[in-house]
């Protein structure tokens, strides 16, 4: 990627060497970059874009001593630390396409927008996406009423009217269960007529009195002025469709890992496609760590604390295979 000042573009130096590249720039890279620096490892962050699931929502509350605060200002934040702070470059608009280690024990890594730099570890915080609805509206009010984690902003909600809830697995129906706790009715939209989630979370929902079941339908459009006010449901049984006023729509139909991408570089993977990592961010490549959303780490509970910590950790990790490895100079 390349780096925005102002309207000036930065590339990155061709052919420059690093002690470790972080793919990724959300809290699991950002993270890493401080750990590392704070290493004295010479660092830098490459990524397709800057914030990563953070994008994704308007207000964050669960992070430790924010309180409250705008998604894009902790990720403003995040960036100041390690570019600020630490000196660490944060290049923007970059693919990695692949990386191949040579006889000095570095690894070539090359991307689009010129990237072509040698680096003695590497650290994978690519994350994942998380599947979407693709439906008018959902981009448009996208952390305007739109989410995609009910555990990271149920508590937003409190007090309000009505949500729906999209999916049938086990983050959609804890999350239903969840926002129940904080508005009055929850309709949780399935496109299916039962659920694949776990047999207890099927039993808790089917016995709240405030969610309402919506099997075999789909939500087709997400309306409002600003802010998310409707969105229109169709049965696909009946093909009865419908607008129902709601104050937010959370989205919990599951994650998309770039498990193809993460194969063509050799990387291990799990049955779901994410990055098998061991205790301390390794993956099966030495010299080669992962952490945040990339890993098959707590997939049942993606936050922004457990991704930043495990970048830490993977900082560490890669600090010790240098020393370990005799790979430090001075």
């Amino acid at each position: 990627m390349s780096l925005r000042l102002g309207k000036k573009i930065i590339k990155p130096p061709k052919k420059e060497h690093y002690d470790v590249l972080i793919i990724g720039a959300g809290p699991a890279g950002f993270s890493a970059a401080v750990y590392a620096s704070r290493f004295l490892l010479k660092t830098a962050i490459v990524s397709e874009e800057v914030g990563g699931q953070l994008n994704l929502t308007n207000v964050v509350d669960d992070y430790p001593a924010t309180l409250s605060i705008k998604a894009s200002e902790l990720v403003s934040r995040f960036r100041q630390h390690a570019e600020k702070l630490f000196n660490v470059p944060v290049y923007e608009y970059i693919t990695v396409k692949g990386f191949n280690k040579d006889n000095s024990e570095k690894y070539h890594v090359i991307g689009t927008n010129g990237l072509d730099v040698y680096t003695k570890t590497i650290i994978m915080a690519v994350g994942s996406r998380r599947r979407k609805l693709n439906v008018p509206g959902e981009k448009e009010f996208t952390g305007k009423g739109v989410s995609y984690c009910s555990i990271c902003d149920a508590p937003l909600y409190k007090g309000k009217k009505s949500v729906i809830v999209v999916g049938g697995g086990d983050a959609a129906l804890e999350g239903s269960l969840l926002l129940s706790d904080y508005v009055n009715t929850v309709y949780l939209v399935h496109r299916r007529d039962q659920f694949r989630a776990k047999p207890f979370y099927v039993k808790r929902v089917l016995e709240k009195k405030n969610i309402e079941l919506l099997y075999n339908t789909i939500v087709t459009e997400i309306r409002g002025k600003g802010l998310v006010k409707s969105a229109i449901i169709e049965n696909k049984v009946t093909r009865e469709r419908r607008e129902i006023p709601i104050d937010g729509i959370f989205i919990e139909i599951g994650f998309e890992p770039p498990k193809e991408w993460y194969k063509s570089l050799g990387l291990e993977i799990d049955e779901d496609g994410y990055i098998r990592v061991d205790d301390w961010m390794r993956t099966n490549i030495p010299g080669v760590f992962a952490a945040g959303d990339a890993t098959s780490k707590w997939k049942g509970f993606r936050q922004i604390v457990t991704a930043a910590a495990s970048g830490s950790i993977a900082a560490y990790s890669a600090y010790t295979y240098l020393t370990e490895k005799g790979l430090l100079e001075g």
